[in-house]
């Protein structure tokens, strides 16, 4: 058993690292049982239909199935959707995109099942598509949703600040940028997955691949016409989500089919072409930059238009364009803005939280713009940057003031002394034939929490078990990311307890209680200040049953210790199974719900941006560098190097931040250089991991994370979140060094090699 210690700067293994190495730990798609049925969706295929029929004669007849189910079978309301309820379980009226599900199918074993799905045939009207963003805007566009009152827009914003058009007039440089995103799969290893049952109490059993149990109960009982109290979700070991299981994947489905099959497991598993067809996306985006700064290169004046193409349903469209509005003049001092925001609805694949969550099309675009800005000036790109970057106690662009830790300046200042800024001309220098090398730069920052407007809350329970030990009750869900270890972490600082001694409870609806979604960069700090406190309270507990069993006078001379309570004069010590045994059952446990706090500022006076989560408070930093050669034969384009210089408040475990920030600058480097979703009108063109090129560990650089000391007050332990901001960077830098190797800058990425040996050669390289 590995030995803990309370020290926060230990460097454990985790938790739940034996059994994920081992194969010993269990999945979504591990479950199975007796008399299993297996349930499958028959897919629309088309982009944008009427629906006129279902024909289901020739695989009702199959042996091996016991049922196949429309929309007719659905009690509820058949929608789902977080906050818009836009998306059918099963289509009743028409079909939007090609994942959209037109009929549930039960069989006895799969084989019965891949087959009914090949007879089912589907009766379609076709109506004509809208595949293009700004297309979907025109006044004629084909309507999405007929009865969206904005036709098809999901939602748009705008923040005005400052006197933008007299500011653009005293500008001494201007400049223009437009960038184009494209998809971005989350391809975790874990496709989506689940298991269901009827039990013979009536209440219905999920296990399912999710971040979200709570909120998917509600929407499940809803959609279905069911009582929310009779649903219990459990949540095992996450094999990868990145914001794609933020909201219903298979639940409904899998709900369904149980209540046709009651007493009967039931199971669904998409295979990875299903899951690249029906899952979500990074949102596309098409963004429009103008940018003026004065003679010294400080920005006066800030105009964008950005355009996100949310597919067929909410999704949380609205909110993902939300945050990249907010973040859309970065971490700067901004007097004037003009920013204008659109989540438009398409009949393309559906787009959806992905990490980053909207900021990663918007930081490509302005600190490519920053970087032609500082061209234009002849400052270097670090200069412009350091000239810009806000303080703690200055407004950030749309206005909201930093009264939370702001670290940026500290960031920049430890990158310009890293080695691979103040070597980077020799090392450009020494390129070898036929290659070309540059060194770019990009600043991040991300919010954290949801906004003013939903409640950031979680509740923490922790209790004293018969042997003494300390079980920690999560209902926020661990994607694979480590917060769980770091809630042991942490209640062993504030127990004085080893890991030995420490256990937890995934999240299970019946068990644990509401945690928030794990997104958002918060499920460290939110879970975290409620599992502080609630631990507090539990050790006060303990320490005044010892008091009481020692009979000391004064509670200051009781001490909880590793396993016993130690009476400090005496050396007397009792063990924590007897303080178990003699506190009452409620005084073993604790429970503490915290609340986030949010901005006071309103940038807009909107209530859809605020309900959409317009503004943050607390934010955190960081600067990125990127190191490339390029092959000017091939046009291939390699990271060889890259630095990530971060505050995200104290970190508790250094070795679990290190793996986030390393994680999300690969995630990164192939949204820049690799990772291209193909779709073509209504088809989608990229089926497999086969297509769709993911960096492996042979084409990732050397990652360098250094963390800047800082301190949030709010956060657990002065934590603040670390999930999302490492893939803010990449792309901006890697398009910074491209262009500063080969003075080529792309309109749109990944810079494959195609795309940019065509550029060079229209330079004539």
């Amino acid at each position: 058993m590995t030995t803990f210690s309370p020290d926060l700067a230990n460097f454990s293994v985790r938790f739940d690292a034996p059994g994920k190495v081992t194969g010993a730990e269990k999945y979504a798609a591990d479950y199975y049982g007796p008399d299993l049925v297996w349930a499958g969706v028959k897919r629309a295929g088309a982009a944008h239909a009427r629906l006129k029929g279902i024909d289901c004669r020739e695989a009702e007849k199959l042996p091996g199935i016991l049922g196949i189910l429309s929309h007719k079978d659905i009690r509820g309301t058949n929608r789902q959707g977080i906050i818009r309820r836009d998306q059918p379980v099963l289509v009743d009226d028409k079909v939007r995109y090609p994942g959209d599900a037109i009929a549930l199918v039960l069989a006895e074993n799969r084989e019965a099942l891949g087959r009914a799905l090949g007879l089912i045939r589907v009766h379609l009207e076709p109506l004509p598509g809208v595949f293009d963003l700004e297309a979907a805007l025109a006044e004629d566009a084909p309507l999405i949703h007929e009865h969206h009152p904005e036709g098809n827009v999901l939602l748009k914003g705008h923040l005005l600040r400052g006197e933008v058009r007299e500011a653009f007039q005293h500008c001494a440089v201007l400049v223009e940028f437009v960038f184009q995103t494209p998809y971005q799969e989350h391809a975790y290893l874990e496709t989506e997955a689940g298991w269901a049952r009827m039990e013979p109490d009536g209440s219905l059993t999920l296990v399912a691949s999710t971040q979200t149990p709570f909120r998917d109960c509600f929407e499940v009982a809803e959609a279905l016409g069911l009582d929310r109290e009779t649903i219990r979700l459990k949540v095992p070991a996450c094999g990868g989500a990145f914001g794609g299981k933020d909201g219903i994947t298979v639940q409904s489905l899998l709900a369904l089919a149980a209540l046709y099959c009651p007493g009967r497991p039931v199971k669904m598993w998409w295979d990875r072409e299903e899951s690249f067809t029906v899952s979500c996306k990074r949102h596309p985006a098409r963004l429009y930059y103008r940018l003026g700064a004065d003679s010294e290169g400080r920005f006066q004046a800030l105009e964008a238009r950005l355009h996100y193409d949310t597919g067929p349903y909410d999704h949380l469209g609205g909110a993902v364009m939300t945050l990249g509005l907010e973040h859309a003049g970065g971490p700067y001092r901004l007097p004037n803005i003009d920013l204008k925001a659109w989540a438009v609805y398409t009949n393309n694949p559906l787009s959806g939280p992905f990490r980053g969550f909207g900021v990663p099309q918007v930081n490509a675009a302005l600190e490519q713009t920053i970087d032609l800005l500082a061209r234009k000036l002849n400052l270097s790109p670090l200069e412009i940057r350091k000239r810009n970057a806000v303080v703690a106690g200055d407004q950030n662009a749309i206005g909201v003031h930093l009264t939370a830790s702001t670290h940026l300046q500290e960031c920049l200042a430890v990158l310009e002394t890293h080695p691979l800024w103040t070597g980077k001309e020799a090392w450009k220098a020494s390129a070898g034939p036929f290659k070309r090398r540059g060194v770019g730069l990009a600043c991040v920052m991300h919010g954290q929490g949801y906004g003013p407007v939903v409640p950031d809350v979680a509740t923490a329970k922790i209790e004293l078990t018969g042997p003494g030990c300390f079980r920690i009750y999560s209902g926020v869900v661990d994607m694979g990311q480590g917060n769980s270890h770091t809630y042991l972490q942490i209640a062993g600082e504030i127990l004085n307890q080893p890991q030995s001694r420490l256990e937890i409870v995934r999240p299970d609806t019946r068990e644990t209680l509401p945690g928030g979604s794990a997104s958002a960069s918060r499920t460290t700090y939110t879970f975290g200040r409620a599992l502080i406190e609630a631990a507090q309270e539990l050790k006060q507990k303990i320490r005044e049953k010892g008091a009481e069993l020692f009979g000391a006078w004064d509670l200051e001379e009781v001490i909880l210790m590793p396993s016993v309570v130690s009476h400090v004069p005496t050396g007397w010590k009792i063990p924590l199974s007897r303080i178990a045994g003699e506190l009452a059952p409620e005084d073993c446990l604790a429970i503490h719900s915290f609340q986030a706090p949010i901005a006071l500022d309103r940038p807009s006076p909107d209530p859809a941006l605020q309900l959409h989560g317009l503004p943050h408070l607390i934010f955190s930093y960081g600067v990125h560098l990127a190191a490339v050669e390029v092959d000017e034969l091939t046009g291939l384009v390699e990271v060889k190097k890259y630095l990530a210089v971060s505050d995200c408040g104290r970190i508790i475990n250094p070795r679990i931040f290190e793996q986030q920030i390393q994680g999300g600058i690969a995630q990164g480097l192939g949204y820049a250089l690799t990772e291209e979703f193909r779709v073509e009108q209504e088809k989608v063109l990229t089926r497999d991991l086969a297509a769709y090129i993911l960096p492996t560990a042979l084409d990732l650089p050397d990652m360098e994370s250094v963390p800047v000391a800082s301190f949030e007050p709010s956060g657990p332990l002065g934590l603040k979140g670390g999930g999302e901001i490492a893939v803010d960077g990449p792309l901006p830098a890697v398009a910074n060094a491209l262009a500063e190797a080969c003075g080529i800058r792309l309109s749109q990425n990944p810079f494959t090699p195609e795309r940019v040996l065509r550029a060079l050669r229209e330079q004539g390289v």
